[in-house]
């Protein structure tokens, strides 16, 4: 690599957040929707890197990647698909094979080269809009990023699910301890450093355990607070429902009473309005209730509906003292 991309790349290890500028919209709209949103990701997050003295060599990147940088076609955002790491047996049942150290090595000299690619050209394109050859091949890179790091996971999800059946927590659900593993492999794939010799297994235990161990927490803070399993037939009581149809009720029959045995002193006309208004009239209960308008109870006493309007007020403030007496202060 020569002296001048050296310079542009930031120190091993150094979080740095994206300075260049989107390219112009007919390059973006010109993009697969996939594209889209990876580009949006790479100019919107850090980008970091693991450095490693085997990425500096000129040609590291056909050593690593086993074919040359070009791309499958013109205008591509993809280059030619690298050469595989380990030959998978493609029989039936077959479990998914262990890495070898060199191997897994090899993958995240894979993953952690392309992560630098992006952040030279980001970091080329300070402050300027990145260009439409450097976005396709910005875009190449970040999916080679993506491949290798998926394959990363891919080969050490067994760990994930061998330390979730040795962790004896209980109270905590399988499967939420399974999700928390697998997070906690993905964030253990960006932070590792092969170049320390140690397998990626032991770096990634120690993460997987502490996940593990929020979820124990969250777990117990959650049965702190809610002691009982969730129940919906409790979730809500009829109780108070009840009770108000009760009073409710009980305030029907008492206005009846009222009414009948005139306990709040109603003249004629008045008791006339209300049981016309509000269909109170027992000599037609077996008839479907008809409250009648201001209007037709004033055709009735020969009155005005506004008139009609006043009398009823004057009759239900009535009722309203005497039902207070009668039944809500008892």
């Amino acid at each position: 690599m020569d002296q001048q991309l050296t310079k542009r790349v930031p120190r091993r290890n150094e979080k740095v957040p994206p300075t260049a500028l989107p390219p112009v919209a007919s390059v973006v709209e010109s993009l697969p929707a996939e594209d889209q949103v990876l580009l949006t990701r790479l100019l919107s997050e850090p980008t970091e890197y693991i450095g490693d003295d085997r990425l500096l060599p000129r040609g590291a990147d056909k050593t690593l990647f086993g074919v040359e940088t070009k791309f499958l076609e013109r205008n591509a955002t993809r280059f030619v698909r690298p050469a595989s790491v380990v030959c998978e047996k493609k029989t039936r049942g077959s479990r998914v094979p262990t890495l070898t150290t060199d191997q897994e090595q090899l993958l995240f000299l894979r993953f952690n080269y392309a992560r630098r690619e992006v952040l030279a050209i980001l970091d080329a394109s300070a402050e300027k809009r990145l260009t439409a050859a450097q976005t396709r091949k910005m875009l190449a890179w970040g999916h080679r990023a993506l491949v290798a790091r998926s394959e990363i996971v891919r080969f050490n999800l067994p760990l994930v699910l061998a330390m979730a059946k040795r962790t004896r927590l209980g109270g905590t659900d399988y499967n939420e301890l399974i999700s928390e593993g697998n997070v906690a492999l993905l964030r253990s794939s960006e932070k590792f450093d092969c170049s320390r010799g140690y397998k990626f297994s032991t770096y990634a235990c120690r993460a997987i355990l502490k996940s593990f161990s929020r979820v124990a927490m969250r777990a117990s803070r959650y049965r702190s607070r809610f002691p009982v399993e969730f129940d919906p037939s409790m979730e809500r009581s009829d109780f108070l429902e009840s009770k108000r149809t009760d009073v409710e009720s009980d305030c029907v029959e008492e206005l009846k009473n009222i009414l009948v045995n005139n306990v709040a002193d109603l003249n004629d006309v008045e008791r006339t309005v209300i049981k016309e208004r509000f269909a109170l009239d027992r000599a037609r209960v077996l008839e479907k209730p008809s409250p009648k308008t201001l209007e037709e109870v004033g055709l009735l006493i020969g009155v005005t509906k506004e008139r009609v309007r006043q009398i009823q007020n004057k009759a239900l403030a009535k009722i309203r003292s005497a039902l207070e007496t009668e039944y809500l202060v008892a």
